[in-house]
């Protein structure tokens, strides 16, 4: 399951919040509820995400395996 923890810290560390990315990077509010969902976003939304924050993809999202 990917899980996006790590976009809500670094928002935070950067002194930013969902209306900034919503308003100055207009990332739209349906992006924004699937990201704080945990549910699926397109890898060019993380492409993006990761190049409007210039940071790297373990500073928006990471990995953790399912439970059989």
């Amino acid at each position: 399951m990917i899980v996006y923890d790590p976009l809500w810290e670094t928002l935070k560390k950067k002194g930013l919040s969902t209306y900034t990315l919503r308003v100055k990077f207009q990332i739209s509010g349906s992006t924004v509820q699937r990201l704080r969902k945990n549910k699926s976003v397109s890898t060019n939304t993380l492409d993006d995400l990761c190049g409007l924050l210039d940071c790297s993809l373990s500073d928006i999202a990471k990995h953790i395996p399912n439970k059989p």
